[in-house]
């Protein structure tokens, strides 16, 4: 019953992210991480944002098999595998536009924020700088907010180069609604506990 509750949370939280990222891609906006890197290489390649975020979050498994475990990093593969092939069916499936950019980026980012936290709290994540971040913390102690910020900080720079200045500028306001949601409704002690003892 745990397991399968575990799961179906899983299942739930991917929708919220791939909408909210659906939502983004739709608006030409962007987001923070992994899935930043994915909506910049899908404007660069033509590829698709599945495939892309598939993709990237492959050298990341190492890290968390190191640093995680091997429950934590199953779930996770579970989980962006999920994301990914959500994200194909919603791209054919799904035709939606918010013609408002400042409504798209808070919607996208507190879809996306609402989602992660569904995966924290059930042991599980998006991957990527996620990983690399909690890798840095453990390893050589650098601040996993520290990493966040720096890898954010190089996605906006890497979107000016592909996005309009004002696409980046409303992106922003994406960042900003994620990072409110993980802010006060994610828990680092109880997360550490599960991650220590999964």
């Amino acid at each position: 019953m745990i397991t399968t509750h575990r799961w179906l949370s899983i299942l739930e939280g991917c929708l919220l992210v791939a909408l909210g990222i659906h939502l983004l891609t739709e608006s030409n906006l962007l987001i923070s991480g992994t899935a930043g890197l994915g909506l910049i290489l899908q404007q660069v390649t033509g590829l698709s944002f599945g495939l892309l975020f598939f993709l990237l979050n492959i050298p990341f498994y190492l890290l968390a098999l190191r640093c995680m475990g091997r429950v934590f990093t199953l779930r996770t593969f579970i989980s962006v595998s999920l994301l990914s092939l959500l994200s194909e069916l919603m791209r054919r499936w799904l035709d939606f536009t918010v013609t408002e950019p400042i409504l798209a980026a808070v919607l996208g980012g507190l879809l996306i924020g609402f989602g992660l936290i569904i995966l924290l709290r059930h042991q599980a994540s998006l991957g990527g700088l996620t990983i690399l971040a909690s890798y840095l913390e453990k390893r050589f102690d650098i601040h996993a907010g520290r990493t966040t910020l720096l890898c954010d900080g190089l996605v906006v720079l890497f979107g000016l180069l592909v996005f309009e200045p004002a696409q980046v500028l409303y992106s922003l306001l994406a960042f900003l609604s994620l990072s409110s949601v993980l802010g006060r409704y994610h828990r680092p002690p109880r997360w550490a506990q599960v991650v220590q003892s999964s």
